[in-house]
């Protein structure tokens, strides 16, 4: 069963090829998986090898090029017609003597197209510069440009039916985030902390299951908490340990990340005092937010409450989130800092996430909101204040 409709599918390609000829691009190749998924619908964990959708301008339909033990992946999940699904052989995968781009320069050639100007998507996790090196040596005709974010900016407004999965991701959040809190305590271990952070992430709810998202579990704990990207170790919790828990519910591959500041037993002045901070600049600033504000005037809000409490930050406080795969929950477009002067328009969507870390300790309170005709709507109910648990020893 298909994520969306196939009309809604047509209608994304449309405006993709729009975008396309505003640019002077023949054809544009998306290597970016979720650009690949909101294309195509295609869903597989075959990242790891070179795949694209090829979009053509005079083209009904995108067309698959991927692994040969793929294609019935990209037959499962797509919306493309089985002649579109053009798969290389298997002799093609980390070979020393053949590349999967020389298979789609030769495709090319077969359609005659290895004289138009073509768009890349440069800046793409999974687009090599070996990939560009084979693109260019066997396509020598070819005009390349940089089709970086093209179709991402044309993600960032996002349609009811991926409003509905966002929303079930938020559900999804809220359970993970209680996962942890009820699971942290001295003498427990990270690990099994993020144990259970991931089992509330996949199993989801009564109503839905949920999938694996596009960042694992983040757990700085104690001094470490002045890092904002750690992970978890198998260390073990102690009385007055902070953690920032940062995590998203990912449903459809649809996320909604949510991050919590947490202690065990009784928070330190100065940490109770960023998190207030923290917590007035977030309160002022989701109130600020409706269409017409720019993402450069909602962060000056921001900006304007902590700098009175003389705490900086020189590191954005968010943008645009919702479809992706790993490494990254982030839509790589609008971004919540100065100079950014995207304009809010409804059902954007953004994750919020204004962390403050200093040398000795740090504090994230996160939400993400969707940009209503009014205002915003905030996606996870969950206590927003500093989580502070009594601690229970173990016996």
């Amino acid at each position: 069963m298909l994520t969306f409709s196939i009309s809604e599918y047509r209608e994304r390609l449309l405006k993709t090829k729009q975008r396309m000829a505003e640019a002077e691009v023949d054809l544009l190749f998306v290597t970016d998986p979720a650009n690949m998924n909101y294309l195509s619908g295609y869903d597989a964990w075959s990242f790891y090898v070179q795949q694209m959708l090829i979009v053509h301008l005079e083209e009904e339909q995108p067309i698959w090029v991927g692994r040969g033990q793929d294609a019935q992946a990209a037959w499962h999940t797509t919306w493309i017609s089985e002649d579109c699904i053009v798969p290389y052989a298997d002799d093609y995968v980390q070979s020393d003597s053949k590349h999967p781009m020389d298979f789609v320069c030769d495709l090319l050639k077969k359609k005659g197209w290895e004289n138009q100007t073509i768009a890349l998507e440069m800046d793409a996790y999974y687009f090599t510069a070996k990939s560009y090196l084979q693109l260019t040596k066997g396509l020598p005709n070819a005009r390349f440009k940089d089709g970086t974010n093209l179709v991402n900016w044309l993600r960032i407004i996002k349609s009811e039916q991926e409003i509905t999965y966002i929303k079930q991701a938020a559900r999804i959040s809220e359970k993970a985030m209680q996962a942890a809190f009820d699971t942290m305590n001295e003498g427990v271990r990270q690990c099994d902390v993020v144990a259970g952070i991931s089992h509330a992430q996949i199993t989801g709810t009564e109503d839905f299951g949920g999938d694996y998202p596009a960042i694992v579990p983040l757990l700085p704990t104690g001094e470490k908490t002045s890092a904002s990207h750690l992970t978890w170790t198998e260390e073990r919790f102690n009385d007055g340990d902070p953690a920032i828990i940062e995590l998203a519910g990912c449903y459809k591959r649809y996320h909604s990340p949510l991050a919590r500041t947490a202690v065990i037993g009784k928070p330190s002045q100065q940490m109770q005092y960023v998190s207030d901070v923290v917590l007035e600049g977030i309160n002022t600033t989701l109130d600020a937010v409706r269409p017409g504000v720019t993402c450069e005037e909602l962060e000056s809000v921001w900006r304007g409450v902590i700098e009175q409490s003389g705490i900086k930050k020189e590191s954005r406080m968010g943008y645009s989130v919702g479809l992706n795969y790993p490494p990254d929950w982030g839509e790589h477009t609008a971004s919540l800092r100065p100079n950014d002067r995207t304009v809010l328009e409804p059902n954007m969507t953004f994750h919020l996430i204004p962390g403050i870390w200093m040398d000795n300790m740090g504090v994230e309170i996160s939400e993400s909101f969707r940009v209503t005709e009014d205002g915003c709507d905030i996606l996870a109910d969950y206590p927003r204040e500093l989580q502070v648990k009594p601690n229970i020893r173990l016996a």
